[in-house]
């Protein structure tokens, strides 16, 4: 007997939650507005209960990408990240811990954001690299050299052309924040501003090998400013 392989029929709540995400990303969030329609309006257009749109508004809004304000409307937010960032505490408690394991996280990661960033990276991207990092030049304020430094890094992994390497640095951007104001209380801006002009110059050079490079260094500092305790060995 030949037997073809069974495909899984998605169910109602999940064809809902897939027909709003490609409305949102086709319309540009909401028709436009930033709002969805009115829950009777959208289970109307869609054809399905009220119900089953309360269900897939409430899962889309676990995931990021949609808000519900009760007695206001459902949102359409940029959130994906959000999931990721409330489990982390839960999943490593330590917080030294979870600095220690995010750097090894950000060595596998960021140095191809680099290398890509000097392949993709559009006039316009470059310009706002620039501009964040004049920012950490400029500024004498240490909460705003955290946020400059996070943009740099966050305009990197956009200029990355990758979607889901940008989603993954802004689903640790909390944490990384974490991270930078833990180096910051120790160290000045000085080698973070060194660093990151020499990841910029290897973009604007279009030297992927450069690039990469230069961010294994950053990060190694960062590294090293963090001065973590060795993680202990397990029994």
């Amino acid at each position: 007997m030949a037997f073809s392989s069974i495909k899984p029929q998605r169910s109602l709540v999940e064809e809902v939650c897939a027909r709003i995400a490609s409305e949102i990303r086709d319309e540009g969030g909401g028709g436009g507005n930033g709002w969805l329609p009115p829950e009777r309006d959208l289970a109307l257009k869609l054809g399905v209960s009220r119900p089953v749109v309360r269900e897939a508004t409430k899962r889309l809004e676990l995931q990021g990408l949609l808000e519900v304000k009760h007695g206001v409307g459902t949102k359409v937010v940029d959130k994906l990240h959000k999931p990721l960032n409330g489990s982390l505490a839960l999943l490593i408690p330590d917080d030294k811990e979870r600095l220690r394991q995010l750097i090894q996280v950000r060595f596998m990661l960021e140095p191809e954001n680099a290398r890509l960033a000097a392949e993709n990276a559009t006039p316009a991207q470059i310009r706002r690299l620039r501009a964040a990092l004049q920012e950490l030049a400029e500024t004498q304020d240490f909460e705003t050299a955290v946020e400059a430094d996070m943009a740099f890094h966050r305009e990197l992994a956009a200029a990355s052309g990758n979607q889901i390497a940008n989603l993954l640095l802004h689903s640790l951007s909390e944490l990384i924040q974490t991270s930078l104001k833990h180096g910051y209380s120790r160290t000045s801006t000085d080698n973070a501003v060194r660093q990151h002009a020499a990841v910029l110059s290897a973009i604007e050079k279009r030297d992927p090998a450069a690039a990469a490079k230069a961010m294994r260094e950053h990060l190694i500092t960062a590294e090293a400013d963090l001065a973590l305790p060795k993680a202990k060995k397990a029994a």
